[in-house]
């Protein structure tokens, strides 16, 4: 017990005595004794405890700094940049812990199923609530679409629902168990492949989707149809891995049969092999219902389909392993799109590098000085962001309508080459009324996000297909399926760079009249201009 208590007790103990009962002289002496024995012991106990003349002016500056925070300026700095190291460590550590990132594009003929499988993950991955649906299920009957229900999620604007095509590239985002995905949903009609296009060069895992209805698959096969150009495009865009999901295995011609299901991979594989891919290291089939969700988030029921005991898309997605970009390499980022908001703000996918709040960066091939205000990846504000990650900057130091499609965000220490014309290696595929290729030739050159008209100013030398190397004969033209090194020529400054240093810049294709007529990487930069 201590003294204080005890003083207490002792006091209560002599009002209760005193109470109505006569206390004897020497009773009372002894009580007062002991009472200012116990005074004492709690004066000296309290002297103990005070702290010296120094400690004391301490705790007294403690208080006074507790009360008057400037009180000392360097002290306070000197706290504030502790707490701020602290809070920037914190961040850094939740970066580093994020999931990683992927953007799948979905590719393949028109009508194969690419929107409703967009939708169907969206809706299976609760990014879209039942009430939604029932909208869209009202909407589609309205229009007597019934089964387009699910693509809605994906084709918003008018046009794409009254025809059921999709023509821009939908995006949306969903996550797995350990990993965050943009879905980017490609159009599959021909007049629309050059948004295709632009989809394909921002992903890194291809899903191709094949119908397995009856007259659909070979529809999209054949000469013409989209499944060839898409594969096509999709390698020479750098998606490296290819997810094939035969889709619409549920329908009354099919109904989940396994004789369809290996008829069309057994079509498939050959193509894909002559197509640049590895089918055994970088391509997956899979079966699955887009409609009816099945095989899509969770394993397939044997009683739905009894011969395939395989992964379920998901998981499939979650395994894949993709080569790793570097965040300290010079900052790379091809701009798709630009808008006004608040100031200029540019959409794009960094391809390399990092970019933090605060960065002072550089837009090429005009050369403009910027500074970042603001970084956004899907909706949330960020302080920094690393390679992979779709991002929307907001920038000072230039106007929107100063900035085109295909510009990069570079920085300024190496920034990214400006040139008017390259050397690159290509492949013919199929030219046009069996024209041939020789200088001279035009097409539109698509290379990231850089859509422009090019000519042909010179045929360096074709390439053996067997030894794949360049032949010592000189040549003037060649024709369909040769491979050729040449010289490219365009009007406007571009951003590239060789294949070698940043594959994603360095890929492209040529398209003629609405066909992709050739696949090709730039080999080396002629006349390049990236000093700042």
């Amino acid at each position: 017990m201590d003294l204080e208590a005890e003083i207490r007790a002792l006091q209560l103990d002599s009002a209760e005595e005193n109470n109505g009962v006569i206390i004897s002289e020497d009773q009372n002496s002894d009580r007062v004794e002991k009472l200012d024995k116990a005074e004492e012991d709690l004066t000296d106990k309290v002297r103990e405890s005070a702290p010296v003349p120094d400690e004391q002016q301490a705790s007294e500056d403690h208080d006074q700094e507790l009360l008057h925070p400037v009180h000392n300026p360097a002290k306070a700095k000197e706290k504030a940049a502790q707490e701020k190291a602290a809070k920037e460590e914190a961040e850094e550590e939740a970066e580093a812990n994020k999931k990683r990132h992927l953007n799948v594009v979905f590719i393949g003929h028109v009508d194969a199923g690419k929107s409703t499988i967009g939708g169907q993950i969206l809706f299976l991955s609760g990014q879209v609530d039942d009430r939604q649906i029932q909208k869209y299920e009202k909407e589609a009957k309205e229009k007597s679409r019934e089964s387009w229900y699910m693509a809605y999620i994906m084709d918003t604007n008018e046009e794409e629902r009254a025809k059921g095509k999709t023509v821009e590239v939908g995006r949306a985002h969903f996550e797995t168990a350990s990993t965050r995905f943009t879905i980017l949903d490609a159009p599959g009609h021909k007049s629309y492949v050059p948004n295709m296009i632009s989809g394909a060069s921002q992903a890194d895992i291809g899903v191709l989707v094949i119908s397995a209805r009856k007259g659909e698959f070979e529809t999209g096969y054949e000469r013409g149809g989209q499944t060839r150009e898409h594969v096509q495009l999709a390698k020479t865009l750098g998606v490296s891995k290819l997810v094939v999901v035969v889709n619409k295995m549920d329908d009354p011609t099919v109904n989940w049969s396994k004789v369809r299901y290996d008829e069309i991979e057994q079509k498939m594989v050959p193509f894909l092999k002559s197509s640049g891919y590895n089918t055994k290291k970088d391509v997956i089939f899979l079966p699955i219902s887009g409609l009816m969700g099945v095989n899509i988030d969770k394993k397939m029921d044997p009683n739905v389909c009894p011969w395939f005991s395989g992964p379920s898309f998901f998981e499939v997605l979650d395994s894949i392993e993709v080569p790793p970009r570097d965040p300290n390499g010079p900052f790379r980022m091809p701009i798709i799109d630009k808008f006004k908001d608040m100031g200029t703000v540019v959409m794009g996918k960094v391809e390399s590098g990092s970019i933090r709040e605060g960065d002072s960066l550089l837009i090429m091939p005009n050369k403009e000085h910027v500074k970042v205000v603001a970084i956004y990846c899907d909706e949330d504000k960020v302080k920094r962001a690393g390679p992979g990650e779709n991002l929307r900057v907001r920038i000072t130091g230039i106007e929107d309508e100063d900035i085109l499609s295909g510009f990069v965000l570079s920085s300024t220490v190496t920034p990214v080459p400006a040139v008017t014309e390259f050397v690159a290696q290509l492949q013919i595929l199929e030219l046009l009324d069996n024209a041939i290729f020789t200088a001279g030739y035009k097409a539109i050159l698509h290379i990231h996000a850089v859509v422009e008209e090019c000519e042909i100013i010179e045929l360096i030398s074709q390439i053996d297909m067997k030894t794949r190397k360049p032949m010592k004969k000189k040549i003037l033209f060649v024709k369909n399926g040769a491979a050729v090194v040449c010289r490219i020529q365009v009007t406007n400054s571009i951003c590239v760079e060789k294949f070698t240093d940043f594959p994603q810049l360095g890929r492209f294709t040529l398209r003629t009249e609405g066909k992709t007529v050739a696949v090709g990487k730039v080999t080396a930069l002629s006349g390049a201009s990236s000093s700042a």
